[in-house]
């Protein structure tokens, strides 16, 4: 076949332990996102256990322990790999899961490599039990997922894929047609053959997760350009991104836009009295109020200093006004407790809509800004409507 197994073994040993110190490099500088140092240790439980494999190619008094610790470390990469998954998602791991894999594994291994020896046995039972957890990891990652992450999450499933049905066939092969001849290193086309797509594609598997990697990295740098720092709403500059895109979908569709401009009042008086640390908390609770109530597919927006923004997709200026009206309720309930005294935060609001004013962006916000404005004259915490100036 011109590959040799301990070759192949030899070979991927390094690239994992080589998998492994750039994931840990990578874990030290991202801690934000978890799963990678599972996958870092994964890769060198990997090394290690294909390490072992090839010195059991010299047999030597104890060297079934030897196969049986390669094995089990083995198990527990992809276990890990399977862990890593899991908490990259942001999901939880079910650590007794992963614990039965790995005594099941155990017993196995000992049972057919110590107690009652039999090659061609325990090579069927690891390979099922590979398997089932490489089908488990591509089960995991063949999800509906917003691009771009979508491409790394199916890539990654799909090598999982792979590695399963590999070493499902592997198992099979050795059940049906070597189940008394077999060893990892008799001269059979299957080991080179199956070692050598299953390494192949478990590095397909480690730069998927990198992908995935990099995709969330990216994704996590446009989510702090696009967003205000202290309270966690859309920046003005996103906003006018997302009202353009809407323009053009309203211009298809024949949808109404609303805007909604929030001013909390007396900000400075507050800034000043109690200090900035208490305003800045004002921002965040008021931001928190604002999006638990809108709906999912409106945007929120700090649009300078003290003044909020809420662009509203298929709203008329009626319903915009409605949802003001609650919100200034809901805000006028707001009460912060600043050293034992108790300070209660109200806001102006004003809407408009673009039935008569129009679907560009800037022209709604004058409008908002109109009716804010005439809100803040007639003593504020009240909301104003655009169609009402006139």
């Amino acid at each position: 076949m011109g590959m040799d197994i301990r070759t192949i073994m030899v070979m991927f040993s390094m690239l994992a332990f080589m998998f492994f110190m750039l994931l840990e490099l990578a874990g030290l500088h991202i801690g934000s996102i978890r799963g990678v140092r599972q996958w870092a240790i994964a890769n060198l439980c990997l090394s290690l256990g294909l390490s072992l494999a090839y010195f059991y190619a010299y047999p030597t008094p104890g060297s079934h322990w030897v196969i049986v610790l390669g094995s089990m470390l083995i198990v527990s990469g992809i276990s890990l790999q399977f862990t890593g998954i899991k908490a990259f998602k942001e999901e939880r791991s079910d650590w007794r899961i992963v614990l039965l894999i790995i005594c099941v594994a155990l017993f196995l291994n000992v049972w057919f490599g110590v107690i009652h020896p039999d090659i061609s046995a325990r090579a069927i039972a690891n390979s099922f039990l590979f398997s089932i957890i490489y089908a488990a990891c591509a089960r995991a990652l063949l999800i509906r997922i917003e691009p771009p992450l979508r491409t790394a999450y199916w890539f990654t499933g799909l090598s999982f894929t792979v590695l399963a049905v590999v070493m499902l066939v592997r198992g099979v092969v050795i059940w049906r047609s070597l189940p008394e001849s077999y060893g990892i290193y008799i001269n059979t086309p299957l080991n080179p053959v199956s070692f050598f797509i299953a390494c192949m594609i478990q590095l397909c598997v480690t730069f998927g997760f990198l992908l995935m990697l990099n995709y969330r990295l990216i994704t996590d740098l446009q989510k702090i350009a696009s967003r205000d720092a202290l309270t966690g709403a859309l920046n003005r500059r996103s906003l006018e991104a997302e009202a353009t895109r809407l323009k053009a979908r309203c211009l298809r569709t024949g949808e109404t836009l609303a805007v909604m401009m929030i001013d909390i009042d007396h900000f400075k008086l507050i800034n000043d009295h109690y200090g900035h640390p208490v305003g800045d908390e004002v921002l965040r609770r008021l931001a928190d109020i604002t999006q638990n109530s809108i709906r999912p597919d409106d945007y929120f927006s700090r649009y300078g200093g003290e003044e909020f923004c809420i662009l509203l997709r298929a709203t008329t200026e009626n319903e915009a006004w409605e949802l003001a009206e609650r919100l200034r309720q809901d805000y006028a309930k707001f009460i912060l407790n600043v050293g034992g005294k108790s300070v209660n935060i109200t806001v102006s609001i004003g809407v408009a809509d673009s039935t008569s004013i129009g679907l560009e962006f800037t022209s709604l916000v004058s409008a908002a800004d109109q009716a804010l404005y005439r809100a803040k004259q007639d003593g504020r915490n009240q909301v104003v409507s655009y169609s009402s100036l006139s």
